[in-house]
């Protein structure tokens, strides 16, 4: 007698992989987004520690807070910082260093 047996997965099966899949898509989706974010702020913490060491560099010469930031370029920075992403207060010259924030 022959066995007619169908060879394949059921759609329950199936369903499982499915709902599997969507829950592992879900965990990545959530870490990569929490490194982008963390990368993001890495930059801007690094792009802030080399404006006060311009600004640094530049009073040490001068004797005297740049009065904007393009003062700083070519001598103790290479080009103009992409500001797309910070901001300066405005204010006295103690707060121009630590006024940059990460937006």
């Amino acid at each position: 007698m022959e066995k007619n047996q169908d060879k394949g997965f059921t759609l329950v099966e199936l369903l499982i992989v499915i709902v599997i899949l969507g829950i592992l898509a879900t965990v990545t989706v959530f870490a990569v987004r929490g490194i982008t974010d963390k990368g993001q702020e890495n930059a801007c913490s690094v792009e802030k520690r080399t404006l006060d060491t311009a600004i640094e560099a530049y009073y040490a010469q001068n004797q005297a807070d740049p009065a904007v930031v393009g003062d700083l370029v070519p001598t103790y920075l290479k080009e103009l910082p992409d500001n797309t992403k910070w901001t300066f207060a405005a204010g006295p010259p103690a707060s121009f260093t630590a006024a940059g924030v990460c937006v």
